[in-house]
């Protein structure tokens, strides 16, 4: 999304990656295998922004293997950039680092802030797979202060909610599918806040955070309403034209959860961040509330899936 983005506003792009694409793109992609030094380091030589996205998907079991790769992935790869920049004779202007919301306690209010925000792993009560989540969370934002002084490269940790596209495979495709198949009511009790971000908003987001020198740091990259799942849910239905979606509760979700490979986390946590560091510097979002959102991205899916 980002590499499309910015590949056509005229930027040059290069995308790390594990591996060649089975099909050409219209951008370089370098191999890397995201935790050894490499030849690959040479292009962040003069380059303006290096964006690191890497780690595995949480979007599975997490079984032991899978814990280990989820959290070295983050790690591993966060130290190899960091290295990389530190030792370029011209490094980067700046740094972004993905990070993620999840960090935040599980609460049904008041919303988290970067100044405010109350980190998680202490609620009582909550799953033991919540907390490997939070220890993940803490441990990515923890490399990147591993790495040390970059007194030349402004770092600013992107601690991102849901980025909804109109990109098959994404988490808003998850969340149509289920309003598509008539599943689309309120997962468990439908208090859970979503928080979110519409995909033009987290491109412009981005360039907002490289233009302004002074921010740097933790940054909720997030739309400014969450919204609880039920209302998040009925909204959805509404933009797609489907009256009504069956819920799903608490059994129904841990059977279903089973079934696909994941986990109910991803439902089920309640994500109620808000964006204050982007609000307090004058950023405005095209996508402020979820009803408009939802209908935009509901447009652009029918339009690339017609």
């Amino acid at each position: 999304m980002l590499a499309r983005a910015f590949h056509s506003s005229g930027d040059e792009v290069v995308v790390l990656g594990r591996s060649q694409p089975k099909h050409p793109l219209p951008w370089r992609l370098v191999e890397w295998d995201g935790r050894t030094a490499g030849a690959w380091s040479d292009e962040l030589e003069g380059s303006d922004v290096v964006i690191g996205l890497a780690g595995r998907s949480v979007n599975c079991r997490y079984t032991p293997e899978n814990r280990r790769l989820i959290k070295d992935s983050r790690v591993h790869s966060v130290h190899a950039l960091g290295a990389a920049i530190a030792g370029a004779a011209n490094p980067p202007r700046i740094w972004l680092q993905a990070s993620t919301a999840t960090i935040y306690r599980h609460t049904y209010g008041p919303p988290n802030d970067e100044t405010n925000g109350i980190l998680g792993g202490n609620e009582p009560g909550v799953p033991e797979t919540w907390r490997f989540s939070i220890d993940v969370a803490t441990a990515w934002e923890r490399a990147v202060r591993e790495v040390g002084s970059l007194p030349r490269t402004r770092v600013v940790l992107l601690r991102s909610a849901m980025t909804m596209s109109a990109d098959q495979g994404g988490v808003f495709a998850a969340f149509l599918r289920l309003v598509r198949l008539g599943l689309g009511g309120a997962s468990g009790d439908g208090r859970q806040f979503v928080s979110w971000i519409h995909e033009t908003d987290f491109v412009r987001a981005m360039r907002w955070i490289m233009e302004n020198e002074a921010i740097s740091g933790p940054v909720n990259i997030a739309a400014p309403h969450p919204v609880p799942n039920e209302e998040f849910m009925r909204a959805l239905r509404k933009a797609w034209g489907t009256p009504f979606g069956l819920p799903a509760a608490g059994l129904l979700l841990e059977a279903g959860a089973g079934l696909f490979r994941t986990e109910t986390e991803l439902i089920l946590k309640s994500r109620c961040v808000v964006p204050g560091r982007l609000l307090k510097d004058g950023f405005e979002f095209n996508f402020p509330i979820w009803p408009d959102a939802a209908a935009d991205l509901c447009r652009r899916w029918r339009l690339a899936n017609p």
